[in-house]
């Protein structure tokens, strides 16, 4: 039952990647208002995640030091993957801005990594409870929205089609559940494995949260949105608090 739950899980945040049609269904006045909601609820979601569900339920798995190390190498593996790909994105562009193909390229590899490691996060979390599983799926699809639009938006930067763009996206994303089910398979491998790929998660959802989403509610400066984000941010990390409360 675990095993179709975690597929299920999966195959569900890999359709996230076909949003990038709402590009083309939605007017970008509307699409980036949706976008502004969106990114400030997720960012409350990756952070309540993280400190209320994966945290708790790593240390009653391993020593709080060890949850806490293994949070730290997961938020620093996610700056570093994060920065292999933006330096490469800066030296594919030249300054008259032409578009190259590495730039996709690079788009869908790292990609790949990050949805690999979706997958991860989903598995362990639901061999830990099913309840954790869910409210880690729902954080995971909540971040993945504006990410796969962004993601599908550069690949149309970097020269290719539309259609090519979409199945690309689409092929990445699909990494998710290939690293859910191969967590899953070798889960039995280590003792308490699914503590630390948990305490791993909750370092990369602080990042994504810290450095990717936070940072562009800053540029929002109108006192009365910027409360609006305030409260969309502690929504949605109280909506996990809530999952993690009652339904675990």
């Amino acid at each position: 039952m675990v095993l179709e739950l975690i597929i299920a899980a999966t195959v569900l945040v890999s359709l996230i990647s076909l949003l990038g049609i709402a590009l083309f269904l939605v007017d970008k006045k509307r699409l980036d208002s949706l976008l502004f909601y969106l990114v400030s609820f997720s960012a409350g979601a990756l952070l309540g995640a993280a400190f209320f569900d994966l945290l708790p339920e790593s240390v009653s798995g391993i020593d709080a030091k060890m949850a806490l190390a293994f949070a730290f190498i997961g938020l620093v593996a996610a700056f570093v993957l994060e920065k292999i790909i933006h330096w490469h994105h800066h030296h594919h562009i030249d300054h008259k801005g032409e578009r190259r193909h590495p730039l996709g390229l690079l788009t869908l590899i790292g990609d790949a990594f990050h949805n690999f490691f979706d997958g991860v996060a989903i598995s362990a979390a639901f061999l830990v409870s099913v309840p954790l599983g869910i409210a880690t799926t729902v954080a995971v699809i909540l971040h993945e929205i504006p990410h796969e639009v962004g993601n599908f938006s550069l690949l149309l930067y970097s020269g290719y089609s539309r259609r090519t763009a979409l199945m690309f996206n689409f092929f990445t994303a699909l990494a998710a559940i290939g690293g859910g089910v191969l967590f899953y398979f070798f889960s039995g491998a280590i003792g308490h494995i699914e503590s630390y790929a948990l305490a791993f998660t909750a370092g990369t959802f602080i990042y994504i949260s810290s450095a990717d989403l936070i940072p562009e509610l800053h540029k929002e400066k109108r006192p009365k949105n910027s409360l609006l984000q305030l409260l969309l941010l502690l929504l949605g990390a109280t909506l996990i608090w809530l999952m993690a409360a009652y339904l675990g």
